[in-house]
């Protein structure tokens, strides 16, 4: 496979997974025995875990959005610097749902074999994300 082909699969993963929630493509696009580190700070096993992290994401965030603002590959890696977006409509980490809009940032680190995603390793802004939830406040506020 190329870079190209392995940018092409993590391309498809954020449209089809993330963005449009269409989970018949989980299988062919995540490794059964995927490692995983979500945005959120969650680690996870296997595909069963990652299908029910998707599922605690939807819940929180219905209108969650992914966008790739930049891919960088190189051998069976892949890197995204990436932006989310979604409105706080279900329950996440013990906080309830505040109706707020909310943007953060991140980076995802893939690695790519037999033509699935077989490690991802994601890093948010979970400080931002929870300050705009109200969750935490500045120093000073």
């Amino acid at each position: 496979m190329t870079t190209e082909d392995n940018k092409a699969i993590v391309r498809r993963y954020y449209e089809a997974l993330w963005n449009k929630w269409d989970m018949t493509l989980a299988d062919d696009l995540i490794a059964a025995d995927i490692a995983f580190r979500g945005s959120l700070g969650l680690n996870m096993q296997g595909i069963k875990s990652f299908k029910e992290y998707m599922a605690m994401v939807r819940v929180a965030f219905p209108d969650f959005h992914n966008a790739i603002e930049e891919l960088i590959a190189e051998g069976d890696q892949v890197v995204a610097r990436m932006s989310y977006s979604g409105s706080h409509r279900g329950e996440l980490y013990g906080l309830a749902p505040t109706g707020k809009h909310v943007t953060y940032s991140g980076i995802a680190i893939f690695r790519i074999k037999g033509n699935k995603i077989a490690t991802g390793w994601v890093i948010g802004d979970a400080l931002g994300l929870m300050k705009q939830l109200g969750a935490v406040h500045a120093p000073g506020h």
